[in-house]
């Protein structure tokens, strides 16, 4: 599958090292006023060759709206977004075409398909999610008009942990420097420890969190497409993602009931005393922010010799890939995460008729 959702819909195409990179948006209730610049401003959180921490590859990821817009809103139609792929070498791969890469999706694609493109992974390649982006930023504008907003940061990197943030904390800090993260005083500790990595031919992995506010109470399905199960598909399907939480997640495990459960109270409405449920309840928002953490593994792509299978000859090999790759993908994953988080958003939001087919 490549299209997601089922009201606010993406499907992205294009291959790493094909010509381009792009998305389809349907489903977007026309009159939105969006643009390229919009679009830009959340592909220029995750473009590469921005630091030390991040893959080497120059690529302006300019943005072109193909359709879907007309006087500056959206008509309804699909909105078509385009990235050119500018900066693409592939003759790094052309000695392991042959090889399946340890911790890639090589063997899969082999196995489902018979085939595969072995220049830089094709569609399991990280520069797919310039597609999630772009329509992650068309979700975005859509949600703000109705107060919601979806933040997400690095939580850790290795053994690095940030400190406590509060959202300002994450609105102020997060892209102000190159690891993403909102607590300054860990910035240094993560940057170190992924550039050591990288001088060993390694890699590093980490979590990151984000936090939706303003999410009304009622989005989600009691049973099946349940608001928390569709977040946890939505950030689950990201590339290097290997474990979801929502709120405490795996925390409550520990804990006893009383320890757990977020009492009520009324304040002009119905409000909890604590967050530990991550703003959902029975797969159904509760009106608190939504709170979601992921486990991001280590770049697989790594330098450092590992052994392997020569497809062609039926062998045990030795691989060492070269080429430029990030020594870690969480800071490059964030603004994903807030795309995939906003799109499930407004998905839901269009489901429960929060938005209709025409904004006023």
């Amino acid at each position: 599958m490549n299209t997601f959702g089922r009201r606010f819909r993406l499907t992205t195409f294009g291959e790493s090292h094909g010509p381009a990179i792009g998305a389809v948006v349907d489903g977007c209730p026309a009159g939105l006023e969006v643009g390229a610049g919009d679009i830009q401003a959340e592909l220029d959180k995750r473009k590469p060759g921005q630091s030390s921490v991040t893959s080497g590859r120059k690529e302006p990821d300019r943005v072109e709206i193909l359709s879907g817009l007309f006087e500056g809103k959206t008509t309804g139609m699909p909105i078509a977004m385009l990235v050119r792929n500018v900066d693409v070498d592939s003759s790094a791969y052309e000695n392991i075409k042959d090889l399946l890469r340890p911790g890639h999706a090589d063997y899969g694609y082999l196995a489902k398909y018979g085939f595969r493109d072995h220049r830089g992974g094709g569609r399991s390649s990280g520069r797919e999610t310039a597609g999630r982006v772009m329509g992650g930023a068309v979700a975005k504008k859509l949600l703000s008009l109705r107060g919601i907003h979806v933040y997400a940061h690095t939580a850790s990197i290795y053994d690095v942990k940030a400190g406590e943030v509060t959202p300002e904390d994450i609105i102020n800090n997060t892209y102000k420097n190159p690891v993403r993260c909102a607590d300054p005083r860990a910035v240094k500790e993560m940057e170190e420890a992924i550039n050591m990595a990288k001088r060993d031919g390694d890699s590093v992995g980490g979590t990151v969190e984000v936090i939706a506010t303003g999410v009304p109470a009622g989005l989600g399905e009691p049973v099946f497409g349940k608001l928390d199960a569709d977040l946890a598909g939505a950030l689950m399907g990201i590339g290097a993602v290997k474990g979801v939480e929502v709120g405490l997640g795996f925390g409550a495990a520990s804990l006893r009931g009383s320890e757990v459960n977020d009492e009520f109270y009324w304040d002009g409405g119905v409000r909890t005393r604590t967050n530990r449920a991550g703003g959902i309840l029975g797969g159904i928002s509760t009106g608190m922010p939504i709170v979601c953490r992921i486990a991001v593994k280590p770049t697989p792509s790594i330098s450092k010799p590992q052994q392997t299978v020569n497809v062609e000859t039926k062998e045990d090999a030795i691989i060492e890939i070269k080429g430029r790759h990030d020594p870690s993908i969480v800071p490059r994953i964030v603004p994903v995460v807030e795309a995939m988080t906003a799109l499930v958003i407004a998905d839901h939001m269009l489901i429960s008729g929060r938005i209709g087919p025409a904004l006023p």
